[in-house]
């Protein structure tokens, strides 16, 4: 049986108009209330530190960047970045008064210029949005954005058979979904990340194991990997 082949085109990981508009509200609605605290537990489950710095792919609204800096306290810092104009914008208005949280309009699936700066890199349903050959990209781009010892946290799906999931998950990921997140439900995350280095792992589980925090850290120096 022939692979089935994807474009970036298959995507819906940039959201726009009404949607991006009220994301927040809308997550809050469609979840009947069970989001908020889902994120929450999420983001205590990253581990982060007072002093840490966060570099945040696809930032949103900036509802994580908040959550994140209570952990990391004033004397930390979240580069955040982000390409979608109505998000931007929400992200610019709902972190306004914090210094260290700062907004950068980059798209991450290109090369970045970040190299040993970050503690974390956090990303949140967004990287089962991308084609592989741009997850390996954003993969790459967090390796080397990390410093030794650093670690990168992935908030996505979990590998399981879609087949074999209740009824309501099938619909969710082959109706509402984009055609990649069942991509990426598919490929094994953690070998995903082991070709670009990536040495050690600790998991998180959500939903009845659907839903996972992958941690996976950045033991040597970028310039000891290619």
């Amino acid at each position: 049986m022939n692979e089935k082949v994807y474009r970036q085109e298959d995507s819906k990981v940039e959201v726009t108009g009404f949607e991006a508009r009220y994301y927040d509200t809308l997550m809050n609605l469609i979840t009947l209330g069970w989001y908020p605290k889902f994120i929450d537990k999420a983001i205590a489950d990253i581990g982060l530190k007072p002093g840490e710095k966060v570099l945040d792919f696809g930032a949103g609204t900036g509802r994580n960047a908040l959550l994140m800096k209570k952990y990391i306290g004033e004397s930390g810092k979240i580069t955040a970045l982000e390409i979608g104009p109505e998000m931007k914008a929400q992200f610019l208005k709902n972190t306004a008064p914090y210094a260290n949280i700062e907004l950068v309009d980059r798209r991450i699936d290109e090369p970045l210029p970040y190299e040993n700066e970050y503690d974390v890199v956090f990303i949140s349903f967004v990287l089962h949005g991308f084609v592989q050959e741009k997850r390996d990209i954003i993969i790459q781009n967090a390796y080397r954005a990390l410093k030794p010892g650093g670690r990168f946290a992935i908030l996505d799906y979990n590998n399981f058979d879609v087949d074999k999931a209740p009824w309501y998950i099938r619909v969710a990921i082959r109706k509402v979904e984009c055609p990649l997140a069942e991509d990426f439900i598919q490929r094994d995350t953690k070998k995903m990340l082991k070709d670009h280095g990536f040495e050690r792992f600790e998991e998180f589980f959500y939903f009845n194991n659907y839903l996972r925090l992958l941690k996976a850290y950045k033991i040597t120096s970028s310039s000891n990997h290619v």
